[in-house]
């Protein structure tokens, strides 16, 4: 065949197209079980630090198992669903779908002795999806810890949701009101009127990105509505 020549040319890139494709495919099938051990990781470093309690890479796996003494999935009435793993529950698949026809997973802390009931999130900020953890005392009303994070929010302004100084000033806001209504937590943007056991300061600079988070909070704790009052 002719060196020089257009179909050999052609032959020869055909031939490396391939080659490389496959190469690329090879590396993908073998990265991703530690990809998805990664993102398992990371999961259970933002379940932890629901909880207060932080974890790097190489031991999350080992407090997770330690502090973590029970998951498992309710649906919308409050009751146990059999046969579903809380920490595989696909949330971005659960929240299309209608509430009653929800998975609802469910993870159980031992801190200090005492038990902390931690709900995972899922919503939308200016940019892409938000999600999170809320952890609550057994009084199923009282906040113990929060953690969330985002895809795509703008740094400095709505990424500041996954910082410690937007976290922890929900640690002991309540969810309830005095005569047992669910009011979730305002994100009070500034000049809002909101009570201050029920709120916790917007990020400024990034309303919408708060609303977003304030307005995840109130959609999945009202799909946790009757398995708090269960337990309460």
């Amino acid at each position: 065949m002719d060196r020089n020549g257009n179909t050999y040319t052609f032959l020869y890139a055909a031939v490396m197209v391939i080659v490389v494709a496959a190469l690329l495919a090879a590396t993908a099938v073998s990265l991703k079980p530690f990809q998805k051990r990664n993102i398992e990781i990371e999961k259970m470093q933002n379940i932890l630090a629901s909880v207060n309690i932080q974890a790097d890479v190489q031991n999350a796996s080992k407090i997770y198992k330690e502090k973590i003494t029970t998951t498992y999935v309710v649906d919308a009435k409050g009751n146990k669903k059999e046969g579903v793993n809380a920490f595989t529950v696909n949330l971005k698949k659960e929240r299309s779908l209608p509430v009653a026809e929800r998975s609802l997973p469910v993870y159980e802390a031992n801190v200090d002795g005492k038990v902390k009931y931690i709900i995972p999130l899922r919503g939308a900020g200016l940019w892409g999806p938000i999600w999170g953890y809320i952890s609550l005392d057994e009084d199923m009303n009282t906040i113990f810890g929060a953690n969330f994070d985002h895809q795509g929010e703008t740094p400095g302004l709505g990424a500041e949701i996954s910082t410690t100084a937007f976290e922890a000033p929900f640690i002991g806001k309540k969810i309830f009101n005095a005569e047992g209504k669910l009011v979730s937590i305002t994100v009070a943007k500034k000049g809002e009127k909101a009570e201050p056991a029920h709120s916790v300061d917007a990020i400024s600079g990034g309303t919408i990105t708060s609303k977003g988070l304030e307005q995840m909070i109130s959609d999945d704790l009202n799909s946790y509505k009757e398995f708090f009052n269960k337990k309460k």
